[in-house]
């Protein structure tokens, strides 16, 4: 899995790094409003991609750690960062399930749009706790699945095929799960609708024109059209897929954190 994700990615690197979805979609917007660090903290970003978590945060803090298995995308981290002036954002090459930092080592540990690709996502859960320190915030943006169990395999199945590293997008309540589970404390978790434009979607993983149809003709049958609501729009075909941001703590006193809102 590790290699095809490179593959993938590695020759999709240069589309993610200008992809606006990516670089300034709201789900980001809205994570920045919800944390508010202070200067002396450490991020880790992991599955980092473009780098576009790690510098929506590298402003505010003393450094940013970006990692990922892919050195495509790394290497946009470090051109993104130049270009905006950020010197404190380093890279590390670094599998999200197996991280290689110490224990208590940071004190934000980001993850956007990236879990789906995870295939063990407990293990990255309880890495994450690992290398925060007491009081550090864990934050998690993704894809997520339906609770029905069916239609979160039929949509799971369809995002596969655009996509071979796909491995499994979550629903809300099983991330939640894996996050009592690793000891850290749930904050908020709440849900987004984002919007997709399908040519530039299927266009970013290099998809044949045989499976662009395939996907198209899925994306209008039941339960699909359902779950993902297609509809013709100025920019062409778009649907809308369904993206959490969930938010836990590590037991401790870190000082200014985010708000606790009511978990929606």
């Amino acid at each position: 899995m590790t290699s095809l994700v490179q593959k993938k990615f590695g020759e999709a690197a240069g589309d993610y790094a200008s992809c606006a979805i990516h670089a300034e979609g709201p789900t980001l917007a809205r994570l920045t409003e919800l944390i508010d660090p202070l200067p002396t903290w450490r991020q880790l970003d992991i599955a980092t991609g473009a780098g576009h978590t790690a510098l929506a945060f590298a402003s505010k803090i003393s450094k940013s750690t970006a990692s990922d298995i892919t050195p495509e995308m790394l290497a946009e981290v470090k051109r993104l960062a130049k270009e905006r002036g950020l010197t404190n954002v380093v890279t590390r090459k670094a599998d999200a399930q197996d991280l290689p930092f110490p224990d208590t080592s940071f004190h934000l540990v980001t993850c956007r749009l990236a879990a789906h690709h995870f295939p063990k996502p407990k293990d990255y859960v309880n890495e994450s706790a690992r290398v925060l320190i007491p009081g550090g915030i864990f934050a998690l943006v993704d894809n997520v699945s339906p609770d029905d169990a069916e239609i979160a395999s039929k949509y799971n199945a369809y995002e596969k095929l655009r996509d071979p590293s796909h491995v499994r997008a979550l629903p809300v309540k099983e991330w939640c799960a894996l996050i009592d589970g690793s000891g850290l404390q749930l904050m908020s978790a709440e849900v987004m609708d984002k919007d997709i434009g399908f040519d530039a979607w299927v266009a970013r993983m290099r998809c044949s024109d045989d499976v662009a149809t395939l996907l198209r003709e899925m994306l209008e049958a039941e339960p699909l059209r359902t779950l993902l609501r297609p509809r013709e729009t100025g920019e062409g075909l778009t649907f809308t897929l369904r993206e959490a941001i969930i938010l836990a703590s590590k037991s401790g006193d870190l000082g200014r954190t985010a708000p606790r809102p009511q978990i929606g």
